[in-house]
């Protein structure tokens, strides 16, 4: 009879590798789409979120495992002959394995939608910097024409030579911000 529990049991337990195995495998995947060069991003945010609730499923057969196959191989309750405790003990220590391996799993998804979440933040950051720096280089000729098309009198007021001036103080100091950006890798 005890052989016969021994045999169900690790075939179920085997079974628990299995498929802990399996999720493992899927879990890798998922890391070469998160640094992949064009982001995935809601495919990573979906598969990590299911590959969680499989995660938690699986935690919640394979942990009360545990607790059976240890109150099979408690000395005090006899319900093992000795001759097949060590199959026992055997199976308690795959349970265990089983069961640390799926937290493993769990905290590595977790760690999986943190990352994820940090490269996006990194993209944005990066697109950020690339409209601000546009934006102040589109500001510049704004600036100087709104400075000149005012109504007061300034230096070079109706003259050819204000025109002259107001053009090129455009010009250098957009290619000056420009050149500065792109050597502070904003552009």
């Amino acid at each position: 009879m005890s052989a016969l529990l021994y045999g169900l049991l690790d075939f179920v337990i085997d079974g628990h590798f299995t498929t802990v195995q399996a999720l493992d495998d899927q879990i890798e995947n998922l890391e070469d789409l998160l640094f992949d060069e064009r982001p995935h991003d809601t495919d990573v945010q979906r598969r990590s979120f299911e590959l969680r609730k499989s995660l938690v499923q699986l935690r919640r057969v394979v942990l009360p495992m545990r607790e059976v196959v240890n109150t099979l191989i408690r000395r005090d309750i006899d319900l093992v002959p000795r001759e097949m405790a060590p199959y026992y003990q055997d199976l308690y220590d795959h349970v265990l394995r089983a069961t640390e391996w799926t937290d493993s799993l769990r905290d590595l998804v977790s760690t999986i939608v943190e990352t994820n979440l940090t490269i996006q933040g990194n993209r944005l950051n990066v697109i950020t910097k690339k409209v601000t720096s546009w934006a102040a280089i589109i500001a510049v000729p704004t600036a100087v024409t709104g400075f000149c098309g005012q109504n007061l009198p300034f230096p070079g007021f109706a003259n050819t030579s204000g025109f002259v001036t107001s053009a090129l103080l455009i010009v250098v100091l957009s290619v000056t911000l420009f050149v500065v950006f792109k050597r502070n890798d904003w552009l």
